[in-house]
């Protein structure tokens, strides 16, 4: 399974990552006591886009460390994208959101 990152220039960069076998697929979770529901949408669209490109989990390391310093902002799904945050010091383990049991983060630094 590789990873698919799409960088979006605007004022501040946005760093789309995902696993790229969740690419094109919605979550949806509604949780005991919560009228919301939960929605992760891996749109192709944003994820992989048309500058988008396959990565392995180092080359992700190196865009993370890249982009951190850019005043970027992440948009990470999945296990392996997820992790290899956690391991680039992009966001801590109390920001990781789950919905049905997919793990993402959202980070505006």
């Amino acid at each position: 399974m590789s990873i698919f990152v799409n960088v979006i220039k605007s004022y501040r960069d946005v760093v789309a990552v995902c696993d790229s076998d969740l690419l094109g697929k919605r979550f949806e979770e509604q949780f005991p006591n919560e009228e919301v529901i939960r929605q992760l949408d891996v749109k192709e669209n944003f994820y992989k886009g048309q500058e988008g490109k396959e990565v392995s989990e180092e080359e992700l390391a190196d865009i993370f460390k890249s982009y951190i310093r850019e005043d970027a902002t992440f948009n990470i799904v999945g296990e392996k994208s997820v992790k290899a945050a956690l391991e680039a010091g992009i966001a801590s383990e109390n920001a990781v959101g789950k919905v049905q049991d997919i793990p993402f983060i959202l980070v505006l630094l």
